[in-house]
């Protein structure tokens, strides 16, 4: 049986012709079209801590190098530091009424490190101060990052420069290349400086090797090696800066911050996924999954399966949308998604062709007209080019064998829309809806137990995984196009491919 948090046994197929579980594909009600995580955008809503659920501004995050700065994690296992209070002695033990000070440390409930077994001080307030290790190479990597910046920063700056030079038949001297400038400093007696694009940015000082390497320490050798001492690979990386060996220099780490994303379908660029803003809610403004709007198919009971030799599969057919729909059982038909995919290539060569054509046209300038020993291209060559690739996801052959034959059903069968008052009231189960008892097995509210034969191909192998599709073919109502002319919500019909997998073939 196929559910949510299960194998997946029953696939859909995406647009894109990606095969995906029901669970992980969304729906563009736009569209009318079902998305894959490959068909969707993702974008950053908000930046906050998990733990003290803050929103932090982009800025403010990458200046803080994505890390809260208020909540730390434990060194030892990753898990989240409590602050523990801790009493001191009075500060004039004579008198009898001098206040108990209360000192705080850091705690890990999960492993029990402390803070106190690195040597940390307790501090006087729960809000901070905890001491945090020096990086021994700051200044070596700031050096480096200030030398990159300003390589960066000129290069911009060129680019710019090179965009406004004007190209001439007589090239004219202005104080943009910094020469007339540089002549006046001369004639008056100043000292010439360089021009600003000119500057080369100061890089740092490379590394030197050395071969002045300090001994091993002695007690490496005398002294047994307890590996409950020595870090592992995942504390030390942790700490990259540090990399302690020992896990007495282990130092708390600031806690990751966490993201919300929205998601946006590539072709209408409409969302289909927006949570809400507020970090510790955990609703969704726009949450339109395929699980919503698609039924949803799983097996339920199925015979032995034998090569050549038909067998009952019964499916399980659920309408999630308030709506009443209408399913037809479709033969399913592989080579229209490929011969699909041929005309869109064919469609999309003739049409960057005809764009490159277009351009040539409009050029004023020729072959003729360019010169030889210059090294700039024609422009008629350039618009031959081929365009940027688009951000749309280009549909694909499925890839996916079926070896397995089933019977369709004729004509179609009714869902009911959903009612969640339906599961504990017997007295809804009428809706008075007809339908084929040779195929309908068994109806209740919104679901219903279809029979279907399948038959494996017989020139399979023992062992080997039978999987069969169809093409399942349902009434879609959508809400969102109702204007106020037309307040009715539209009805399309909607058409998606289906596959199971359907276990291993037995020998009788």
């Amino acid at each position: 049986m196929s559910y949510i948090t299960g194998p997946e046994v029953v696939s859909y197929a995406c647009t894109c012709g990606l095969i995906k579980p029901l669970p992980k594909l969304y729906f563009c009600r736009h569209c009318s079209q079902i998305r894959c995580s490959f068909c969707v955008c993702s974008e950053v809503d908000s930046i906050f801590c998990g733990k003290c659920s803050e929103n932090i501004p982009s800025a403010e995050a990458t200046m803080k190098k994505n890390r809260c700065a208020n909540c730390l994690i434990c060194p030892s296992c990753q898990q989240e530091l409590s602050t523990r209070i801790a009493s001191k002695g009075p500060a004039n033990p004579t008198d009898a009424k001098s206040p108990i000070k209360k000192t705080y440390y850091l705690s890990c409930y999960f492993c029990r490190w402390n803070s106190r077994d690195v040597g940390i001080p307790d501090q006087p307030s729960a809000t901070g101060g905890w001491p945090q290790r020096d990086n021994v190479h700051s200044h070596r990597l700031q050096d480096v990052v200030d030398s990159y910046k300003q390589i960066m920063l000129s290069q911009k700056h060129k680019k710019e420069h090179d965009k406004k030079k004007k190209i001439g038949k007589f090239v004219s001297y202005t104080d943009r290349t910094g020469v007339t400038a540089s002549a006046l400093r001369k004639k008056i007696g100043i000292p010439d400086t360089p021009h600003a694009l000119l500057k080369k940015p100061k890089m740092p000082e490379p590394a030197v090797a050395s071969n002045d390497v300090d001994e091993l320490p002695e007690h490496l050798i005398t002294t047994p090696l307890n590996l409950m001492d020595i870090t592992t690979v995942e504390q030390r990386l942790l700490q990259p800066e540090s990399q302690p060996l020992t896990v007495d220099k282990l130092f708390p780490v600031r806690k990751q911050l966490s993201i919300k994303k929205s998601l946006r379908c590539r072709c209408c660029e409409r969302n289909v996924s927006k949570p809400e803003f507020n970090p510790s809610s955990v609703k969704f403004k726009i949450q339109l999954f395929a699980y919503f709007h698609i039924p949803e198919v799983r097996i339920v009971s199925l015979s032995p399966l034998v090569e050549g030799v038909p067998s009952e599969l019964i499916l399980k057919f659920t309408n999630p949308t308030q709506h009443q729909t209408t399913i037809t059982l479709l033969n399913l038909d592989l080579a229209e998604q490929e011969n699909y995919v041929k005309e869109l290539t064919v469609s999309e060569v003739a049409e960057c062709l005809e764009h490159s054509l277009s351009l040539q046209s409009k050029q004023p300038g020729s072959l003729t007209s360019i010169s030889v020993g210059s090294g700039s291209q024609p422009s008629s060559l350039l618009s031959l080019t081929p365009r940027q690739p688009s951000i749309t996801v280009k549909p694909r052959k499925i890839e996916q064998h079926v070896n397995c034959d089933v019977e369709m059903p004729e004509g179609a069968f009714v869902l009911p829309p959903r009612d969640d008052a339906a599961e504990y009231d017997e007295s809804s189960d009428v809706h008075n809806v007809e339908h084929d008892p040779k195929h309908v097995v068994w109806r209740k509210s919104n679901k219903a137990f279809i029979k279907l034969l399948v038959v494996p191909n017989a020139n399979l192998q023992a062992n080997q995984d039978v999987v069969c599709g169809f093409s399942m073919e349902h009434i879609y109502t959508n809400i969102l196009v109702a204007t106020m002319e037309n307040k009715q919500p539209q009805k399309s019909h909607h058409r998606v491919r289906i596959f199971f997998n359907l276990g291993k073939i037995t020998r009788e």
